[in-house]
């Protein structure tokens, strides 16, 4: 996946099970395991989330993904 794919799925406010399949590039199993840790632990907080989303910038911090970067490497995307 190009950096500007990604930038496009990260840019969303929600993420959903398609979306976190793509952005780890995991399969469906390992992606539902990351979708309930992420809302186990923001019930756990008091927030309150959608049934088939997650927020995107949960999905960040989850993964690790470094945006400053995808952005540099958009640059010298053909």
């Amino acid at each position: 996946m190009k950096a500007s794919e990604m930038l496009n799925l990260l840019a969303k406010q929600w993420c959903t099970l398609r979306d976190l399949m793509k952005i780890g590039h995991i399969g469906r199993n390992k992606a539902l395991m990351i979708k309930n840790e992420i809302k186990t632990k923001l019930n756990k907080q008091g927030y309150i989330i959608p049934y088939n989303v997650i927020p995107m910038k949960e999905v960040v911090n989850y993964l690790n993904i470094d945006i400053d970067y995808l952005e540099k490497m958009k640059q010298y995307e053909d």
